[in-house]
């Protein structure tokens, strides 16, 4: 059985361990100095299967090049790791769109997102029984997924508190747009969610949410009354 733990969910930090027994450990994003992963994973470096990473903003990458020197596969799209000028690095591997690779032991499946960088990517996670759909930062999501049992998703902020942060001034209108075109709302996430297949899954984690523009409890709420799936706040 496969399981997903959040190490770090914010605009400060990304990374999150996807284990099952009998396999190495896959972890998803690198968004903290690698002092501080170093420190939250309870085994050395050298046990991980491999990285994965979405695309090159610092809270889902900081740490890609530490990683690299220290001997861990790290897989990202083309664009990513063009950004990341680790293109031509001997452990920088590639993730090519629609088809599956091995990991370790896992298979791993990209699909695009919508996200202003240079080709963001999210990760179907195929391992220990289960499948893991992982939407990091994005606007919307356009592919569809069947036999899914844990998602973890983007659930950024909630329109109507962000609409009245702009409103009063707390954030200007320019950055409020920016999050609009790069982030996943509460009802975009339902609306994602109700459109898959999700017959199959146990739980559902949301991931990186505003300071400022969300609700835990209101979003663990509506998006349980949605899916009637248990639902985990990162």
């Amino acid at each position: 059985m496969m399981t997903f733990t959040s190490i770090a969910s914010s605009s400060k930090g990304n990374a999150y361990l996807v284990e099952a027994t009998g396999a190495y450990p896959l972890l998803i994003e690198a968004g903290l100095p690698i002092r501080a992963l170093r420190s939250l994973l309870n085994y050395g470096l050298s046990h991980l299967a491999g990285c994965l990473i979405s695309h090159e903003h610092g809270d889902h990458s900081k740490a890609v090049k530490d990683l690299l020197k220290s001997g861990v596969d790290c897989w990202m799209s083309p664009g990513t790791a063009r950004a990341l000028s680790v293109d031509t690095h001997h452990r920088t591997n590639l993730l090519f769109q629609k088809l599956e690779m091995s990991v370790g032991p896992w298979l791993v499946r990209s699909f695009p997102l919508s996200h202003d960088a240079a080709e963001p990517i999210g990760f179907l996670i195929a391992g220990g029984g289960d499948v893991l759909l992982f939407i990091p930062d994005t606007e919307y999501v356009e592919p569809r997924f069947v036999g899914v049992t844990i998602a973890a998703v983007e659930c950024n902020h909630i329109e109507d508190i962000l609409s009245a942060n702009i409103q009063r001034g707390a954030i200007a209108g320019v950055i409020g747009r920016r999050v609009r075109r790069n982030h996943m709302s509460l009802q975009t996430v339902i609306d994602m969610l109700k459109a898959n297949d999700l017959r199959r899954c146990r739980a559902i984690y949301l991931l990186h949410l505003s300071d400022a523009n969300s609700d835990e409890r209101r979003m663990k709420l509506e998006v349980q009354q949605a899916t009637g799936i248990p639902t985990i706040i990162c």
